[in-house]
């Protein structure tokens, strides 16, 4: 058994790069114990896929502590889809699963178009792509879908960022507290925006989801705060750092760029590799529900895996040059979005969305290139940046 001790994701280095440091965890297997977390690393493609499609690890929830001052909060992931096993996640994913399937992602497609053009013609010379249109931009489209105000955008975004810094290694009572009363507000508000939508439906998911609820075999209550939040919260934020850490590397490497803007390489292949190559999700953890052999090795009934997927996307046993940004790669395996029943569900409307998005920009500005030096986000389980100037 390889054991890890030295392993430290709040490292500056490792915040800047962490690949050459996912690379030497391959190097010592694809299952690494360690220590300081309890948990077993998965390291590379195989294993990774091997732990996210078995049925005997579950996404299994427990309520942080102190419980009742924490209850806002997990209230909120008590009752969502993610941290759900069947049956009950099958019956809110197959309830959600359908209001997709109404025709709302390619409904979004007009108005996320108009959008992109709407954003794009607004545009100074020299500007911040996340901060002036990539952070905007998906609270935007997530809320035309669910029906929701634009311009409640800030708070909303506000929230999510409070409450996704719960997922994060080591997290400090400051992180807590402000979790705490972004789940309270998030909360409250759609509370309100279900009590609207169940007085005047309109053709939102919001008020298909209601009308299932309402019949009897849909949500509770509860649960269908917790889904609207989580649709939020998914939409934004994996949004948000898949476009920021693709749109980067494409400025980084001009090649690939020109690749793209000539049409030598359609957007759409790009936009896997765009996934791959900086994975927005470095970590996803699932705990073995009984005993059960993974790589090898021997996993116990409630020890936890984390799978680690930006290093499942560098794995040079499935990804030729891995480290080697090439937008024409295809085809392109990666675990973007995750494997087995937790596939995330709005995967076709995050490709639509950064379809669209990215071409309306690179239409408008074929030649941006960066100003000065993208400052990270001090996290890496949601890896993204604080900010990328560029200019005309």
């Amino acid at each position: 058994m390889s054991t890890l001790t030295t392993f430290d994701p709040t490292d500056a280095d490792f915040l800047r790069d962490p690949y050459p440091a996912l690379a030497e965890l391959r190097r010592q297997g694809p299952l690494v114990w360690h220590e300081p977390w309890s948990t077993w690393l998965a390291t590379d493609h195989a294993t990774v896929g091997a732990v996210l499609k078995n049925r005997a690890f579950g996404r299994l929830w427990h309520d942080w502590e102190p419980v009742e001052e924490m209850e806002p909060f997990n209230t909120l992931h008590r009752n969502q889809l993610m941290e759900n096993e069947p049956p009950a996640h099958t019956r809110m994913r197959r309830l959600l699963a359908g209001a997709f399937g109404r025709g709302h992602v390619e409904r979004m497609r007009p108005r996320i178009e108009s959008l992109a053009a709407e954003m794009v013609a607004a545009l100074p010379e020299q500007f911040d792509v996340l901060a002036d249109y990539a952070e905007p931009m998906p609270v935007y489209v997530i809320c035309d879908l669910l029906g929701v105000p634009r311009e409640d955008h800030e708070d909303l975004r506000r929230w999510s960022q409070a409450i996704v810094h719960m997922y994060e290694k080591d997290i400090d009572e400051a992180t807590k507290a402000e979790a705490i009363e972004a789940s309270t507000a998030f909360s409250g508000y759609v509370r309100e925006v279900i009590a609207m939508r169940r007085a005047a439906p309109g053709e939102d998911l919001v008020s298909d989801l209601i009308a299932e609820t309402d019949a009897g075999q849909g949500f509770t209550d509860d649960e269908l705060v917790a889904t609207v939040v989580l649709l939020l919260n998914a939409g934004h934020e994996a949004s948000v750092n898949t476009f920021g850490n693709g749109f980067h590397a494409l400025l980084t490497h001009r090649d690939q760029l020109t690749r793209v803007t000539s049409g030598e390489v359609p957007l759409e292949i790009a936009l896997e590799e765009l996934i791959r190559f900086d994975a927005p999700l470095q970590l996803f953890e699932r705990t073995a529900t009984k005993d059960v052999e993974v790589a090898g090795q021997l996993v116990t009934a409630g020890q936890k895996v984390a799978c680690l997927m930006g290093s499942a996307n560098r794995d040079a046993a499935v990804f030729a040059d891995a480290d080697t940004f090439d937008v024409g790669r295809d085809p392109n395996p990666h675990v973007g979005f995750g494997l087995g029943i937790h596939f995330c569900l709005g995967a076709p409307l995050a490709r639509l969305e950064l379809s669209i998005t990215l071409r309306a920009l690179l239409d408008r500005f074929p030649d941006l290139a960066l100003v000065g030096e993208s400052p990270r986000r001090p996290t890496w389980v949601l890896r993204g940046y604080e900010s990328i100037q560029v200019s005309a």
